[in-house]
C-alpha cells in the first residue's frame, strides 16, 4: 500500500503566523484569544475569539486577487504558499495533473457574503460584486489555491465542520494511494463576523465568559462552552516514494490511519461514534491503543461533550493511560481549520519529542480520568492520535506516525 507522508506545513493561527512562530508560542502556552475586534460584538453574549493578528493581506496576496477574496481565502492562499515552499515543491516541475487540492470548509467565506448582501439590501443590486457568484462559496479555498498554482489534479472540499480538517487529509491519502504524487490539503476558516457569529451562538455551545483566560476551559470543572477562532493549517501530503525521489528536505510524518463515523440520531439508544472512529483508525494504522503516545483531543469545552470524550479515552486507553492535550485552548475552535491545525501540531510534536500544553486549565475535572497535559512535556513520541467532532454528529480520527 502506498505510504502518504507530510512534507510541507503552512500555518496561520491566532497565536502565530508561520509554522515556527506558531510552534514556539504554543510550547510556551501563549494564547491568541482576546476580545473580538473584527466587528462590534458588544451586543452579543459571546465576545471572545481567536483572531489572526499581524496579518497584512497585501504582503501575501496579489492585488488582482484582493477584490475577489475575503480574510478566510487570503489566509488559505498564504498557508498554501507556505506549505509548498516548506515542501520545496515547484508545481511547474510536477506532472500536469499530478497535484490535487482537497480542503475542508464549514460555511464558506461568510464575511464576503455578508458584505455583499448588506450592499444589496442597503444600496441595491448594482452595488453587489460580480465575485459574489463564487467568492462566498464553500469550495472557494480549494478553487483559489488550484487556480493560483495551476493545479489540475483531483480536487474537492469536505463539509464536516470541525472534523473536516481530518476528513480532508483522509481523502488526500486516498488520492495518493490512487497514484497521484501530491495533494494540498487541510483547512482554513474564518467566520468572525455577525453572519458567522450568530449561528454559533444559536447552538448554545459558545462560552459567554468574557475573560480570555477563563472563556475556554475544556475538561475543566469550570468548562462552559467553546471560543471560536480563525485560521488553521494547510499540509502538503505526498507519496513517500515521490518524496524520496526528489529528496524532500523534511518528512514530518506519515498519515498512518484514518476513520470517520457519524453519531446515531438522538434517542436511538445507540452510543456515539467517536470510539468506533478511533478503533477503526487504529486498525487502519495496524497498531493497538498501547502504541499511541499522545492524544490531541477534540476538547469541546462543553461539559457533556467533554465527559463523553473523556469516557471514550478512558475506555480505550485506561484511566490516565495516555497523555491528552488540547492546544486549541490557545487558538479557539477554528471550525474547518481546527483539526488540520491539530494534525500539524501533532506532527511538530513527533518531530521535536514534546507535547504542547492545554493552556489555562490548571487541572482536569476529577471526574475525567485522563492524563491532561497542562505544561509542555518532553516525551518519546512515535504515534499521535488526533480527534475531532463536527456539529451534526461527525467524528474523525487520524493517526500520524513519526517519519
Amino acid at each position: 500500500m502506498t505510504t502518504a507522508v507530510v512534507t510541507g506545513l503552512g500555518i496561520t493561527a491566532p497565536n502565530g503566523l508561520g509554522t515556527e512562530d506558531y510552534w514556539k508560542a504554543t510550547l510556551a502556552g501563549e494564547s491568541g484569544l482576546g476580545p473580538v475586534t473584527r466587528f462590534d460584538a458588544t451586543q452579543y453574549p459571546s465576545r471572545i475569539a481567536g483572531e489572526v493578528g499581524d496579518y497584512v493581506a497585501e504582503e501575501h496576496i496579489p492585488s488582482r486577487l484582493m477584490p475577489q477574496t475575503d480574510h478566510m481565502t487570503r489566509l488559505a492562499l498564504t498557508a498554501a504558499d507556505w506549505a509548498l515552499a516548506d515542501a520545496g515543491i515547484d508545481t511547474t516541475d510536477m506532472p500536469e495533473y499530478g497535484i490535487g487540492v482537497v480542503t475542508a470548509a464549514s460555511g464558506g467565506a461568510v464575511e464576503f457574503g455578508q458584505r455583499e448582501l448588506q450592499n444589496l439590501w442597503s444600496k441595491g443590486k448594482e452595488y453587489v460584486s460580480a465575485y459574489q457568484s463564487f467568492a462566498w462559496f464553500y469550495a472557494v479555498n480549494t478553487g483559489q489555491i488550484s487556480i493560483r498554482h495551476k493545479l489540475r489534479g483531483p480536487s474537492g472540499v469536505l463539509l464536516t465542520e470541525q472534523a473536516g480538517g481530518i476528513d480532508s487529509l483522509g481523502h488526500a491519502r486516498r488520492h495518493i494511494r490512487k497514484g497521484f504524487p501530491a495533494v494540498i490539503s487541510g483547512g482554513i476558516d474564518a467566520a468572525i463576523c455577525p453572519w458567522g457569529w450568530v449561528p454559533q451562538i444559536a447552538s448554545g455551545l459558545m462560552s459567554t465568559v468574557n475573560d480570555p483566560a477563563r472563556a475556554y476551559l475544556p475538561f475543566s470543572p469550570d468548562a462552559g462552552g467553546y471560543v471560536p477562532g480563525e485560521g488553521g493549517a494547510i499540509l502538503l501530503v505526498e507519496d513517500a516514494e515521490s518524496a524520496r525521489t526528489r529528496q524532500a528536505a523534511t518528512v514530518y510524518g506519515e498519515i498512518a490511519g484514518y476513520a470517520a463515523t457519524l453519531d446515531p440520531a438522538p434517542a436511538t439508544g445507540r452510543p456515539p461514534g467517536l470510539r468506533r472512529a478511533v478503533e477503526n483508525a487504529l486498525a487502519d494504522a495496524q497498531i493497538t491503543a498501547g502504541d499511541i503516545d499522545v492524544v490531541f483531543a477534540d476538547a469541546a469545552g462543553v461539559p457533556d461533550l467533554d465527559r463523553a470524550e473523556a469516557q471514550t479515552l478512558t475506555a480505550l486507553f485506561g484511566a490516565h493511560g495516555v497523555p491528552v492535550t488540547a492546544p486549541k485552548t490557545m487558538t479557539g475552535r477554528l471550525l474547518a481549520g481546527g483539526a488540520a491545525l491539530d494534525v500539524a501540531t501533532a506532527l511538530l510534536s513527533l518531530r521535536d519529542g514534546v507535547i504542547p500544553p492545554t493552556a489555562n486549565v490548571g487541572a482536569p475535572d476529577p471526574g475525567h480520568t485522563i492524563d491532561l497535559v497542562t505544561e509542555a512535556r518532553e516525551a518519546n513520541l512515535r504515534h499521535a492520535l488526533v480527534l475531532a467532532r463536527g456539529h451534526g454528529g461527525f467524528n474523525a480520527a487520524l493517526v500520524v506516525r513519526r517519519g
